[in-house]
């Protein structure tokens, strides 16, 4: 038996990076999984493998994110995942991607965690999981201004979902990693111009000397998922590679 046995989780931008690591180490767990994300060729990576359901979903159309949790009314736990890093400071972010930032990075996870509570309430509890990041209020990171605010912002709603539902049997805790090797991570470095020079960037600020991988974030989802973590709720939990320590 798993230590998700019997658990139905839906997971958002699962069809790469931490997501789709995160949705593979749930599946093996025993949990029955609802993979979602925007595009359709990343989910199709998921299809057949067993426990996973897949079903696309843009986290900014509250529409869209209604409809599907009125589909699957019996979730025991959703962890919020998608998220989009804007690089630069005040000065060079646009009030577009000011919105954008809030709309993907934030809004998004106040849609999702509102859909999902009343079922997880009628049927006794369950578990909401939120990707924050270091680069939040944990540390100030350079030339990430609008992602940093808003991943601030993902761990004032974790707490205060934590602290309005701690007697009602709901938990919800945030990851807050570091610099973690995905598809995301290396279109970033590539957009960069000098492929070499921003893996350097990005891995000196390490200081175990490497980037962290995705699965290393999904044995941490697993954990804050399960029975295992009864007693955790509210917590931001930080996987980094020592940066901030």
């Amino acid at each position: 038996m798993g230590r998700l046995a019997g658990k139905k989780a839906l997971i958002t931008a699962a069809g790469a990076g931490i997501g789709r690591a995160s949705a593979e180490a749930f599946a093996r767990e025993g949990a029955r999984i609802i993979a979602t994300d925007i595009s359709a060729e990343a989910l199709a990576a998921l299809k057949g493998t067993a426990n996973i359901e897949t079903q696309l979903l843009d986290v900014t159309d509250p529409a869209a994110i209604a409809a599907l949790f009125t589909t699957h009314p019996d979730l025991d736990i959703l962890f919020n995942v998608a998220g989009w890093v804007h690089h630069g400071t005040i000065e060079t972010c646009g009030r577009d991607d000011w919105d954008r930032s809030l709309l993907v990075n934030l809004t998004s996870m106040y849609e999702t965690s509102r859909a999902a509570l009343p079922n997880m309430l009628a049927h006794g509890g369950g578990v909401i999981l939120n990707m924050s990041s270091v680069a939040s209020s944990v540390v100030g990171a350079p030339n990430r201004f609008a992602y940093g605010a808003t991943k601030a912002g993902v761990i004032g709603l974790t707490k205060a979902i934590a602290a309005d539902y701690a007697g009602r049997n709901i938990r919800c805790n945030a990851i807050c990693p570091g610099t973690v090797d995905t598809p995301s991570l290396q279109g970033r470095m590539s957009a960069q111009g000098d492929y070499d020079s921003a893996r350097q960037m990005f891995i000196a600020r390490q200081p175990m000397g490497r980037l962290g991988t995705a699965e290393e974030i999904a044995h941490l989802a697993v954990y804050l998922a399960s029975d295992e973590a009864s007693f955790t709720t509210g917590a931001i939990h930080v996987v980094d590679g020592g940066w901030t320590n």
